[in-house]
């Protein structure tokens, strides 16, 4: 029994010290009982100060007919029962030429303690008060006081603390009964308030968004807001909204995901059927009939846009990008490869002039294979962008800024219209020309971002526009 008592006790003191509400209870405990203390001291001060001060106007009454001539008229008896009504030993008061003693019984043989009532001061008065709690009740005291006899300075009374023990533990033992039912109803209270209004509802709030995070394709478990206007009401609202984006977000990623493996799968077969018909345009090229020559350019040209179409739509697709293998490299050489493959793919009449700015001795932190992919798909839009302008030019450039390399792309073509600025960046969306997939620049980001850095468009307009490339070295 005894350690199944300690077992429950045990679970009972972790579910309290290890929830927000056991500990909202503790705290609220401990800082009423705080309070509670800090006013138990003075009051038990305040008390044990109106005790000695009782016993100070007793020895006064009882003195007083003492101090005038017609007191030597009194008989001992009556004198003594006077003096035994002050409940001291002995009284002395202090006149400026002497000093004049009363004694109810014998002068005891020694004075344990003494207490100078004569200065009103707080903190003595709890000293004195935690003092006689603590350590009194059977010593003798001697107090110290102001008097209002005409004549004297002061009065000074000898008497045992027992009977001040005694009231002051009993006043003490009420007052802390009733500073601990004080406290204990305060803190059930603040404690309720606290648990109804803050609580219950976070409470409430983390439970939804558990079992929204079990599962977030279940529109049930969206949390329903309340229509409180605090800062609770404020977090359903903005859980709540939350929550119904992720929903929407899933369901649209869900159809988009059904959507993309069925375009993966005609896309792939279509990419064979169109390299079929990539084999038939070569033979027709060869063909001396002036017809074919005239409809073989556009019809191979067609061709190598939809194959392109059908490579990227797959490449965009596929998830298995691996995690860039960096290291340092020359950029200049890596940018004139890229030069040279984009250019050799221009279908044009004549090639544009390609401007290489870039230092020799620059070198970028970088995966070649994948900064080769980002240069070459940039260097493309730019060239399609200038594709049978007269004047046609793409100049490259770089630059070290830190710990980071800046490339600019550069071309002097018609610029990138307004309307598709904010899709830029979006897939199948991006593009501005005939036959473009709008792949190649969301490939290109990605591939960017997976080396920290970004791809962003720097400017754009009738003279032209520019891309800027950022690879920042890696941390360490």
């Amino acid at each position: 029994m005894p350690g199944r008592l300690r077992a429950r006790v045990s679970n009972a003191w972790r579910l309290v010290a290890h929830s927000l509400s056991g500990r909202l209870l503790l705290l609220t405990l401990l800082y009423v009982l705080i309070t509670e203390a800090v006013i138990f001291a003075p009051t038990v001060g305040r008390y044990h100060r109106a005790l000695l001060q009782g016993h100070i106007e007793s020895a006064e009454i009882a003195i007083l007919p003492l101090t005038e001539a017609a007191g030597e008229k009194l008989s001992a008896g009556l004198r003594d029962q006077l003096l035994m009504r002050a409940g001291a030993s002995a009284v002395v008061l202090r006149r400026p030429e002497e000093h004049e003693l009363f004694l109810v019984t014998q002068m005891p043989r020694r004075i344990d303690f003494t207490i100078d009532l004569r200065n009103d001061n707080v903190f003595q008065e709890i000293y004195y008060g935690m003092d006689c709690l603590f350590n009194g009740g059977t010593r003798t005291l001697r107090v110290m006081s102001r008097t209002r006899i005409r004549g004297a300075e002061g009065i000074d009374i000898i008497l045992g603390e027992r009977s001040i023990h005694a009231a002051l533990i009993l006043y003490a033992g009420r007052t802390a009964l009733l500073a601990l039912l004080l406290s204990s109803v305060t803190a059930l209270l603040v404690f309720l308030s606290l648990y109804f209004v803050l609580v219950r509802p976070m409470a409430r709030i983390t439970h939804a968004m558990i079992s929204f995070r079990e599962n977030p394709e279940d529109a049930s478990r969206i949390v329903a807001a309340s229509g409180r206007h605090d800062e609770i009401g404020i977090a359903e609202r903005e859980l709540a909204s939350m929550q119904r984006e992720i929903y929407g977000s899933l369901q649209q990623r869900g159809r988009l995901a059904a959507l993309g493996l069925a375009v993966a799968k005609i896309q792939h077969d279509l990419r064979n059927i169109l390299s079929s018909a990539q084999l038939a345009s070569d033979r027709l090229a060869a063909s001396e009939d002036p017809v074919v020559k005239r409809l073989a350019p556009r019809l191979i040209a067609a061709i190598d846009h939809a194959v392109a179409l059908a490579t990227n739509t797959l490449r965009y697709g596929r998830a298995d990008e691996h995690a860039p293998e960096r290291r340092r490299i020359a950029l200049k050489p890596l940018v004139d490869d890229a030069g040279e493959t984009a250019l050799s793919e221009h279908a044009g009449t004549k090639l544009p002039s390609l401007v290489d700015e870039i230092p020799p001795d620059l070198q970028v932190d970088a995966d070649p294979e994948q900064l080769f992919r980002i240069v070459l798909n940039l260097l493309r839009n730019a060239e399609e962008a200038v594709n049978g302008k007269d004047t046609a030019e793409i100049r490259i450039s770089a630059s070290r800024n830190g710990r980071r390399v800046l490339i600019h792309i550069a071309d002097n073509g018609p610029g990138v219209p307004e309307k598709i600025h904010e899709r830029l960046f979006q897939p199948f969306a991006g593009t501005a020309r005939p036959g473009g997939s709008g792949l190649g620049l969301v490939i290109s980001r990605d591939l960017a971002r997976a080396h920290g850095g970004d791809i962003s468009l720097m400017a754009t307009g009738p003279q032209g526009t520019t891309f800027r490339i950022e690879i920042p070295d890696r941390e360490g």
